[in-house]
């Protein structure tokens, strides 16, 4: 990201900066990769180290269906059932070392309390639903096809305008950035790139609390959950600047890399993580070679497992492609559009379809929440009526 600021801040960093009454502000450094990496400098009412209570931790680790199965998986994502609790209603369901992809279905807002991932970065898709992220950096205003960009360690609260929300949510225990191939020397978003700073929205005004009491925190570190009371608000900034913060971009805004022939998946890259990628796939005009094939070709993904999130729209190289379903197609074998799609996408002028994919560099474990919403028999979808009848 870029410089920001908002608020009030004083003309230089680590000086007396003092409120109308002559008591100081407390001054708080949020850095990232230690001091090495990218930091903002926040101006708060009250210290924020203020515990009042510390509670006893829980356990949200995910549980792993340990089936050694290498074979291609179907996943109804809008069957994880709805729940009333933000918290609760993360549901992790395809997770490694470096990621865990989860959905969620939250019905309430996050009014009782506040919540800081400690562990990792996260990316929050926005696939039905609306309202406001409240951060100590300030308010943004979320809607259909956003991804949210939190960095790991910021404390915020959802304010949903309905109890109909529909989550995926990527979770990154290393840094979450734009592709470096994107950005010039001076990090700025180059002329090649599918998106410039125009498209991103940084949080737009500054909400800030100046109140004591008492106020409930849960911080999720190394899977487990710890119930803290502060004794000021979260929310008590006065003002900040730097280049932490969390940021919106609409998939809408991706502006889509085309050619004369098929374009394979990198040009659809959005984020960077740690041995992982997110690619957004959107309504785009088709591969203008006079004999182009607009469905993708083979790929033995051997080095990576490939997981497709569908948001909407029609796909070429599907059939009976459901809104929130989820496929993986792990490293190791290959895998490519269904039999009759790729004859019947020759001519096809363009596509409106929109995904998330999320190509991982370490095999992903499916969890008991992906085996209860799993279509058991998606592996044998390639196969042609004849080669089923030869199989029996």
């Amino acid at each position: 990201m870029h410089y920001h600021s908002l608020g009030l801040i004083p003309n230089k960093r680590h000086v007396q900066f003092r409120k109308n009454d002559g008591t100081l502000y407390s001054e708080e450094l949020f850095s990232t990769e230690g001091f090495s990496d990218t930091y903002s400098l926040l101006y708060r009412c009250h210290p924020p180290t203020q515990i009042v209570q510390a509670g006893e931790p829980f356990s949200i680790a995910p549980k792993i269906v340990h089936d050694k199965q290498l074979k291609p998986r179907n996943l109804s994502g809008f069957q994880i059932a709805p729940e009333d609790d933000y918290l609760k209603s993360r549901k992790p369901v395809l997770v490694n070392n470096d990621c865990k992809i989860i959905l969620a279905a939250p019905r309430k807002s996050m009014r009782e309390y506040f919540f800081k991932n400690a562990d990792a970065d996260e990316v929050i898709f926005i696939h039905v639903g609306s309202g406001i992220l409240h951060t100590m950096y300030g308010a943004l205003p979320f809607g259909y096809g956003d991804y949210l960009v939190i960095p790991r360690g910021t404390t915020y609260q959802f304010e949903f305008d309905t109890p109909d929300n529909r989550l995926l949510i990527v979770e990154s225990h290393g840094p979450i950035t734009t592709p470096k191939r994107y950005r010039n020397q001076f990090g700025q978003l180059a002329e090649h790139a599918p998106f410039c700073e125009r498209d991103i929205r940084k949080p737009s005004h500054l909400e800030t609390h100046d109140e004591l009491g008492e106020f409930k925190f849960f911080i999720k570190k190394q899977d487990q959950i710890y119930p803290y009371v502060y004794l000021s608000h979260p929310f008590d900034v006065v003002g900040w600047d730097g280049f932490c913060y969390p940021y919106a971009f609409s998939i809408h805004n991706f502006e889509p890399i085309t050619g004369r022939v098929h374009q394979p998946p990198p040009v659809h890259q959005t984020f960077d993580g740690h041995q992982f990628v997110i690619c957004s796939f959107v309504p785009r005009l088709f591969d203008y070679h006079p004999l182009a094939i607009p469905a993708p070709y083979n790929h033995s993904n051997i080095d990576s497992d490939e997981v497709l999130y569908y948001v909407d729209g029609d796909f070429m190289s599907r059939k009976h492609v459901e809104k929130g379903m989820i496929t993986l197609h792990p490293g190791g074998i290959p895998h490519g559009p269904h039999p009759g799609t790729v004859e019947k996408s020759i001519g096809a002028k363009e596509t409106g379809e929109l995904a998330v994919m999320i190509d991982t560099f370490r095999p992903l474990l499916m969890t008991d929440h992906a085996a209860g919403i799993e279509s058991s028999d998606y592996y044998l979808s390639w196969l042609t009526e004849t080669a089923h009848s030869n199989g029996k």
